[in-house]
């Protein structure tokens, strides 16, 4: 019964995430198209901002409660998930066109932060193995304040880049639907005590059903957490795809990547230090792998076939399972 209730709050907390997202988002773009701020960088800031906001929730809720474990296993398994079950997905259903700005300046740019964050948190160190028959629980890194104020300088500095990109390089703009201004209050402080709220329920579950069957915080945050978090843009990117409109998949996947990687372990790991067992380190470096390949499957043709959607999500079962029994 207890099993049960903790589901309930689990999936009770994802909706209250994904839809405080959606409102906050909505409320926050309205508000900033009454204020005569341009549409694409409402794209850039605000709306990529509430879209990672269910990631960032989760995470910087662990990050204050001390499960830090929760709080980098969420971060890489959303990465893991949007790259190789979002894209592979959308591969799968049509092919996936890539744009050559994001071949040539985004993905490498991920790949790279996500190899900066591993050298800087494990400090160079041999990854060290977890021996329960000893007693012994290892820390193989840390991912300390300053790591995190590192990663929010270069996020602030990706965005500025990217503002400053938009306005040289203009596009059409999605039009924003136009809403008092006190509505788009509403929506804002709405889609925050959901969000906020949502992050408050996912953690308390997550670690009580993690708790009941044994398994490690990493795990959770890498699969069912990481898999919640997810969610919108797994459904948005479905929905595009069966329309044949996958020409921003790459763009918005690489994108989340990017924040999560920034924003989202930047302000975690700002408010509390994170210590890092080698099974994140090992989840880590599967991510750079990874990254690589599916980079390579866009290089190729500037496209992610159906065969190679087929191999991605493979991979990522193949990573679900490795987690699951090491």
């Amino acid at each position: 019964m207890i099993l049960l209730l903790n589901f309930l709050i689990l999936v009770v907390g994802f909706v209250a995430l994904i839809k405080g997202a959606d409102w906050f988002v909505d409320g926050s773009a309205a508000l900033a198209k009454n204020f005569k701020v341009p549409g694409v960088i409402i794209g850039l800031t605000v709306v990529a901002m509430g879209t990672s906001a269910p990631e960032l929730a989760v995470s910087s809720v662990a990050a204050l409660s001390g499960s830090n474990e929760i709080a980098l296993s969420n971060v890489v398994g959303s990465n893991l998930f949007n790259l190789l079950m979002v894209l592979g997905i959308c591969a799968i259903i049509h092919k996936v066109p890539v744009d050559e700005i994001i071949v040539k300046r985004d993905f490498p740019f991920s790949i790279i932060i996500t190899a900066l964050i591993l050298l800087l948190t494990c400090g160079g160190s041999i990854f060290k193995m977890k021996i329960p028959e000893l007693g012994m629980y290892d820390v193989a890194g840390n991912v300390r304040r300053y790591i995190g104020i590192i990663l929010l300088v270069i996020f602030v500095c990706y965005i500025v880049f990217l503002i400053i990109d938009a306005k040289k390089h203009p596009i059409e703009e999605e039009e924003v639907k136009a809403m008092p201004v006190w509505k788009c209050f509403l929506l804002i402080l709405i889609g925050v005590a959901l969000i906020v709220g949502g992050g408050e329920a996912v953690v308390y579950s997550a670690k009580n059903i993690a708790r009941f069957f044994g398994m490690s915080e990493t795990l959770i945050g890498l699969t069912i957490i990481a898999f919640g978090t997810s969610l919108p843009e797994l459904v948005t990117s479905i929905v595009a795809a069966r329309k044949g409109e996958t020409g921003l998949a790459v763009g918005n996947v690489v994108g989340s990547n990017i924040f999560n990687l920034l924003l989202i372990l930047g302000v975690s790991s700002t408010i509390h230090p994170i210590a890092v067992i080698s099974a994140s380190m090992y989840d880590m470096t599967i991510l750079i792998i990874v990254s690589t390949i599916v980079y390579l499957f866009c290089i190729k043709d500037r496209s992610i076939s159906r065969r190679e959607g087929i191999i991605m999500v493979l991979l990522y079962i193949a990573d679900m399972a490795f987690a699951a029994i090491r």
